[in-house]
């Protein structure tokens, strides 16, 4: 990205509202055929729509991108499905990543976004279409969640055109590394939300519709070449709430196996037998639910081993900028070839010239100590194997050559390796008395067939068991 595009993406974070002072714009006067929205969110808006005051279910939604999703109008669809929905739990979370095309997207996604195993996706992000689809696709094989995808607005960097061709047929791909908003949005997104189930918000056709029937310019909703001003902002909420509706006559039928509860108890799904809970199950996720009541801890074991033992389950998190701190992500990724410990990592840069091309570096770990030293331009494994970094894997111009650290020549970051999951299973102290209490055995495991056995008693507070099975299997 140059330094223009850089200046950008800083300012989007630093100033999302930068403006002339807002006119007072129109509402939209169509969102669309709305009767047909929805179609492929019905497991999530379900769980929003059937919470009550004594089941307040929870729904984990993830809003990932680049700048756009960056934005303030992200806030408002929470603020306004919150207060739709006051009785659902509703964990909302804006990890997208201004300037981060799905390039380097795709690679911060390992700890940004499968990790977080949302209910819900909303997806925005500009770049290639492979390293994009490598996303979706990914989200359906390590997730259950639904995929919310929303097409480009209009913009003068990304194609101002409103009058551009829509035809399919007339609309070639692009080469790599190249960028045309009209085939993005009216061929590959939604070739690629039919490929794998994803509910898809045709931003641009309702964002021309809306500057024509407005009589507005492209301009007059942005406060640059690409970012939204208020207006957009605005804008942009509703076109995406409009794909947030429950539509009971769908939810009936939502169920495609993604999810599974089964309850436990003598006439129920799941009943003890001398001491022990087998549960055969298909997925990648188990979540032990929470009854009253209290019992020694109980045993986990998933195909004869303790969770500990999946060297899958334990997940490096995302690398933050701490020296000089910033929002930008010096690591898009940090990977391994020996198994994982539960521990916190520093890597220390060191001699970074000004274009950030050469550069010394040194990873240390809580428990494994120093690890080793590297340098720009060359793959680097760790006396351990724990760290494991490819040259690409560095993205050191955004936080060392932000204007306010522009002399920078050294950074500190730091990462956690955090368990997805326990051993043993022990009713927390602190019970949600008008939700679910949730203790989750395993996160991460592959998706294939499992067996679960849990050691306890008919006592052991665990009124049911769910299982999420993405529908993909990993590549």
């Amino acid at each position: 990205m140059n330094r223009l595009a850089l200046v950008l993406a800083i300012t989007a974070i630093s100033n999302p509202a930068f403006a002339a002072p807002p006119k007072a714009f129109p509402p939209p006067k169509s969102l669309g055929p709305v009767e047909k929205y929805g179609a492929h969110l019905q497991r999530s808006m379900a769980l929003m729509a059937t919470s009550t005051g004594l089941k307040r279910n929870t729904v984990r939604i993830l809003f990932y991108g680049q700048s756009i999703t960056h934005s303030d109008w992200t806030r408002i669809v929470g603020e306004r499905l919150r207060r739709q929905y006051p009785l659902a739990n509703l964990v909302i979370e804006n990890r997208a990543i201004s300037g981060f095309d799905s390039s380097k997207l795709s690679k911060t996604a390992e700890a940004d976004l499968y990790p977080f195993y949302p209910d819900l996706v909303i997806f925005h992000d500009y770049g290639d279409a492979a390293p994009y689809e490598d996303m979706v696709r990914r989200i359906r094989e390590r997730t259950a969640a639904d995929i919310l995808i929303a097409t480009d607005h209009i913009a003068p960097r990304v194609g101002e055109k409103v009058d551009e061709v829509t035809d399919p047929a007339k609309l070639p791909a692009p080469k790599p590394g190249t960028h045309d908003a009209a085939w993005r949005s009216y061929v590959f997104l939604p070739a690629l939300a039919r490929k794998y189930g994803a509910e898809l918000a045709d931003i641009r056709t309702l964002w021309k519709q809306y500057l024509k029937d407005a009589k507005l310019s492209p301009s007059d909703l942005l406060y640059d070449d690409l970012h939204l001003n208020s207006h957009g902002i605005d804008l942009m909420a509703e076109l995406i709430l409009a794909h947030l509706r429950y539509r009971p006559e769908l939810a009936m039928n939502a169920d495609d196996g993604r999810v599974k509860t089964l309850t436990v108890g003598p006439e129920d799904d799941l009943q003890w037998k001398d001491g022990k809970l087998v549960v055969p199950f298909e997925g990648n996720k188990i979540d032990l639910i929470c009854k009253e009541g209290a019992a020694a801890p109980a045993a986990i074991r998933i195909d004869g081993k303790k969770p500990s033992e999946f060297p899958e389950l334990y997940i490096p998190t995302r690398a933050i900028a701490v020296d000089p701190r910033g929002p930008f992500p010096p690591l898009l990724r940090v990977r391994h070839r020996t198994p994982l410990i539960i521990e916190d990592w520093k890597i220390l840069i060191t001699d970074v010239n000004a274009d950030c091309t050469r550069y010394k570096f040194r990873v240390i770990g809580s428990v494994t100590g120093d690890d080793g030293d590297g340098e720009g331009g060359k793959p680097f494994v760790s006396k351990s194997g724990r760290i494991v970094l490819d040259p690409d894997d560095f993205n050191l111009l955004f936080p060392l050559r932000r204007f306010e650290n522009a002399t920078s020549s050294s950074l500190e970051a730091l990462w956690h390796v955090r368990p997805h999951f326990v051993d043993q299973f022990a009713a927390p102290a602190n019970r949600n008395h008008f939700g679910e209490t949730i203790v989750t055995a395993a996160q991460g495991l592959k998706n294939c067939k499992h067996t679960l056995e849990i050691t306890g008693s008919p006592d052991t507070p665990i009124g049911a068991i769910r299982i999420y099975r993405p529908p993909l299997l990993s590549r």
